[in-house]
């Protein structure tokens, strides 16, 4: 059975965002997977940037993304564990004006057939704000490309049914 019904693709404008204390453009994997991905799925990176995790600092930039009337998707990698510093889910869970609990309920249930009871260590999340889906995954490359294949690349394109975000997403 297909899911990918015969209307026309369109190209999501997407952000990704890296929150990280020591990657930079160079070691960056995990958001390097993710421009690539979107790339070869056919949409389009309006911007990239990697921060250290800082909530104020992660709050600052994806305001600025959900501010941006061409920003329709936001991809955070990094920041969603139980350390000290892993405060992405608080810094970015506030800006949500509705959070989409399946998400990080169904990235869990596959991570699961990957790493087992270590995806529990995961506070994958996300959420819409001003009519823009922000998904939030762990730092590890695998556990984007987990997100990407199986959940993320499937709700972004308008082609997959029954349902999908695209009718969601843009500045109205």
């Amino acid at each position: 059975m297909s899911h990918l019904s015969s209307k026309d693709f369109t190209a999501a404008k997407i952000a990704v965002l890296t929150v990280s204390d020591t990657r930079n453009e160079s070691t960056d994997t995990s958001g390097g997977y993710l421009v690539e991905a979107l790339k070869e799925a056919g949409h389009e990176l309006l911007d990239k940037k990697i921060v250290i995790d800082d909530p104020y600092k992660i709050r600052a930039v994806v305001s600025q993304w959900i501010a941006d009337e061409n920003i329709e998707v936001v991809l955070i990698t990094g920041g969603t564990g139980f350390t000290a510093r892993d405060t992405t889910p608080e810094a970015v869970s506030v800006l949500f004006d509705k959070q989409v609990e399946g998400f990080g309920e169904l990235f869990r249930a596959v991570s699961y057939q990957e790493i087992g009871s270590s995806t529990i260590q995961s506070r994958a999340l996300a959420g819409f704000a001003n009519n823009t889906v922000i998904f939030c995954m762990p730092g590890s490359t695998g556990a984007c490309k987990t997100a990407w294949t199986k959940i993320i690349h499937e709700q972004i394109n308008a082609q997959h049914k029954p349902c999908n975000f695209m009718p969601h997403l843009g500045k109205k």
